[in-house]
């Protein structure tokens, strides 16, 4: 990648680049990727979506949830053309900056376990604090 990396927060004019980032990413689907979730999430937390952006377009995005308790990092998703350029140890890193600053104690991140690629990477941050959790088992309500 030529130009700077820019990292800011999504805004609703960000929606539809973010979903089709999901797309191109193989990011696993989940009954919340779609521009409603994605408008009330921007909507309730401004800062609750960061991006990085290259040449004016979407190359990579997180979800940093921040509910007053516990921090928590989904949809971490880079774009296959900018993988390998650390956008995502970036995004993490950022998401995680930010999440502090709002007052997050402990932060988590959900990871599809069958993804051998993203626990791999989830794996290699333990210079940002992060490590598995594996005694924990999630349970989830769905739609």
């Amino acid at each position: 990648m030529s130009a700077e990396v820019v990292y800011r927060f999504a805004a609703q004019a960000d929606v539809a680049a973010v979903l089709a980032l999901w797309r191109a990413a193989d990011a696993h689907p989940t009954v919340t990727d779609d521009a409603a979730g994605l408008q009330v999430l921007i909507s309730r937390d401004p800062q609750g979506l960061l991006i990085a952006e290259h040449d004016g377009a979407i190359v990579g995005s997180v979800i940093a949830g921040w509910n007053g308790w516990r921090g928590s990092l989904y949809r971490l998703a880079v774009h296959p053309q900018a993988r390998r350029r650390g956008v995502a140890t970036e995004l993490v890193r950022r998401a995680v900056d930010d999440l502090r600053r709002r007052g997050a104690r402990r932060i988590d991140a959900f990871v599809v376990t069958a993804d051998d690629h993203a626990l791999h990477f989830w794996d290699s941050l333990t210079a940002l604090g992060l490590d598995r959790d594996a005694p924990k088992t999630r349970y989830v309500v769905h739609e």
